[in-house]
Order: C-alpha cells, then structure tokens, then sequence
C-alpha cells in the first residue's frame, strides 16, 4: 500500500448538472480551494445515471465515486433524484455482493447554492480516500471472476 502522505486518489464524481454542478461552479467562483484531483462528470440528472459508469470508474482506476445531485423534492425533472435513490439502494446490495468497497462509493445532496457542502464533500471524500490507500479491490474482484 502507498504511503498516505504521497498518494494522492483519483475521484470521479457524477453530478447533476442542474444542482451540485452549480454549487461545484460556485464554490469556483467563490474561490473556495478543494481537492483538484477530483474528474467532474456532468449528467443531465442523477435519476438517469447507469450505475455501470461506476463500475467504469473503478474499472478505469478511480479510487473513489461520487454520485451527487438535487436534494429530494427540488429535482428539475420532477422525480430523478427519487429514481435514483431508489436505484442506488438496489445498486449497493450489487456491489456488496460483488465484493466492492462501499466505502469507496458515496452518494450526496447537494444544492446550486451549496458551494460550501460542495467544497466540505469532496475535501472529506479525499481525505477519507487518501487514508484508505490506492483501491486494488475492483482488480481482485475481476480476477476472481465475479
């Protein structure tokens, strides 16, 4: 395992580009700092997320995924936050018994105007990865052909 005062994760976070894309962009416009190695994937809305890009992510070397958008009740299409809530509990019973780190996984409501929640997510998401070390889990478990 790397020594956590060198490693630095690689995040990718899906976001919804009506809700926590604009509280990321505020938090930029508002010169808030927060980890720079995080890869900001925006989607129209979470309700239409595939939770195979997850498992891309971790396919493709992520350390950590984010999955974040509009609080429940203020979801610009209507219902997309509840589908994907709904989706997203069915999905980690999956990657449980797949034998994913759910730790390494997150979910997050965040609003346009949450910059601040923004910038305190993905800087605790970080820390808490950096702590957990490079993640070998999604190779082991390909190797072991679950």
């Amino acid at each position: 395992m790397s020594d956590a005062s060198t490693f630095e994760p690689k995040i990718v976070a899906y976001v919804c580009n009506w809700c926590t894309y604009l509280g990321a962009d505020q938090a930029g416009t508002n010169r808030l700092e927060y980890p720079s190695n995080v890869r900001i994937v925006r989607l129209p809305c979470t309700g239409r997320i595939d939770f195979n890009l997850i498992i891309k992510a971790l396919e493709m070397g992520a350390d950590a995924v984010l999955v974040s958008g509009c609080h429940p009740g203020d979801c610009h299409y209507t219902a997309g936050n509840y589908h994907a809530r709904r989706r997203w509990i069915l999905f980690r019973s999956l990657l449980e018994t797949m034998g994913i780190d759910l730790e390494r996984i997150h979910f997050a409501w965040i609003s346009a105007a949450e910059a601040k929640k923004f910038q305190q997510t993905i800087t605790e998401i970080t820390e808490k990865t950096r702590q957990m070390g490079p993640y070998e889990g999604y190779r082991r478990v390909c190797e072991a052909g679950v």
